[in-house]
This record gives structure tokens, C-alpha cells and sequence, in this order.
């Protein structure tokens, strides 16, 4: 019952318009001891999974950097042995730092031992390549199984998925799509999923979302919403 609980939560407080039905699905997350806010419950917190991206993350942090802005990456093993001086990039330029998984697998397909195995691996990849040990988790898709969430609380690790999301992985998102879904309704305590990565999503995703993300931070600075840590 976890996994399907935990993932359909999710898409009804990232998707729906119900106001009820989002307290509902957070209650729900609460209850398994899953966040889907920032620890605070002020500001917003800006969040890119699936990377490194040879190409995407860095001109995502481009536009973080000229921005003034801090965000955080959950990122994957394997991406990251691919491009291991990323990872220190992201950590010196002050950005936080969340583990994905090892390989982008749906949870529900694994055993448990696999799902050890992989949050293993990644996290001794991110360790080595950055440096720095994750408090952070999000598993692929935002989909948990029971084994995930013992793995991640076993490890003291918080375990955070999101409020809103800009639907950027899809070949039929354009950067104005994605930044109408991932700010609509955004306020205080909303953490934001993006994507600065293709490698499970659309080829060239990583594009549009690039494209998005100076229009999303000027919406979210129009409503006088400050970054804050998730």
C-alpha cells in the first residue's frame, strides 16, 4: 500500500486544484513520514533531478549564478560518474546537494536488497565525487517502497519530494508550459521539481527547461517570494 500511496499523493498535490484534496495527499505523506515542503515552511526551494547533464546543468547554473540563486540537485550515480567534476561544481558554487538513486529505476520493480545495492552505490559516488554526504532523499519518479523509506530514515536522511512540478521531461513541453505548471499556485513552503537532465525524458528536455527558468524566477520574485533552503 506505500507505493501506491506515496506516488499518487504525490501527483494530487503537485497536480490538482483542489485545495482539499492537496491537504488531504499531504496528510497522507505526512503520516509515512515523507516532506513536501520547505523545512521552514517560508520561501521556496528550487529543486533539478536526474543530473548531472554534461550540458544541462551547466547552463542551468549559469542562469543560477546570474540570478544570485541557490538550488538543490538530487542527483544519480550513474550521471555522475559520467560527470564526476559536476558534482564538485554544483557543491563550490554553493548549491545543496540530494541523492536520486544509482540507476532511474521505478522502485516497484526492485527487491529490497536491490534497492540497498542502489542507494548504496549512490551514495558512496556522490560522497566521493563531491565530498559531501546527502541528507536529502527523492527516489525516481517520487515513487517509495517500503525498503526506500527504511534505507533513507536509517540513514538519518530526510526524505522530500515536491509541491509542484513544471511537467518539463515531456516532448510536448514548451518553456511556457513548464513555467505556467511549476509556479502555478507556488507560495510560501513550495518546493519546485525541474529537471536538468534528458537521459530518462525527452531528448533535448533539458532545453525548454533552461529556456523556463528565468520566467519562473521572475514570476516567483513578482510575488515577492524569497529562496530558501528545502
Amino acid at each position: 500500500m506505500l507505493p501506491g500511496l506515496a506516488g499518487a499523493a504525490t501527483r494530487v498535490a503537485s497536480d490538482t486544484q483542489s485545495v482539499a484534496s492537496r491537504r488531504c495527499a499531504r496528510a497522507v505523506l505526512g503520516g509515512l513520514g515523507i516532506e513536501d515542503r520547505t523545512q521552514s515552511g517560508r520561501g521556496y526551494a528550487l529543486t533539478f533531478d536526474d543530473g548531472p547533464h554534461a550540458e544541462g546543468t551547466p547552463a542551468v547554473l549559469e542562469i543560477l549564478a546570474g540570478a544570485g540563486m541557490r538550488a538543490t540537485f538530487f542527483l544519480v550515480g550513474e550521471q555522475l560518474r559520467r560527470n564526476p567534476t559536476l558534482g564538485r561544481e554544483l557543491v563550490a558554487a554553493g548549491h545543496g546537494i540530494g541523492l536520486h538513486c544509482d540507476r532511474h529505476r521505478n522502485l516497484l520493480r526492485l527487491a529490497p536488497w536491490q534497492v540497498r545495492d542502489d542507494i548504496a552505490r549512490a551514495q558512496a559516488t556522490i560522497e566521493d565525487a563531491t565530498g559531501c554526504s546527502p541528507s536529502l532523499y527523492r527516489p525516481p519518479y517520487g515513487v517509495l517502497n517500503a525498503s526506500a523509506l527504511r534505507q533513507a530514515r536509517g540513514r538519518g536522511w530526510r526524505t522530500l519530494l515536491w509541491t509542484h512540478w513544471g511537467r518539463d521531461w515531456e516532448a510536448r513541453a514548451t518553456p511556457e508550459s513548464i513555467a505556467t505548471h511549476v509556479t502555478d499556485g507556488a507560495g510560501e513552503g513550495s518546493v519546485l521539481l525541474l529537471h536538468d537532465a534528458d537521459d530518462y525524458s525527452a531528448l533535448g528536455s533539458w532545453r525548454r527547461t533552461v529556456a523556463a527558468l528565468p520566467r519562473v524566477l521572475d514570476v516567483l520574485a513578482e510575488r515577492g517570494l524569497q529562496p530558501a533552503a528545502p
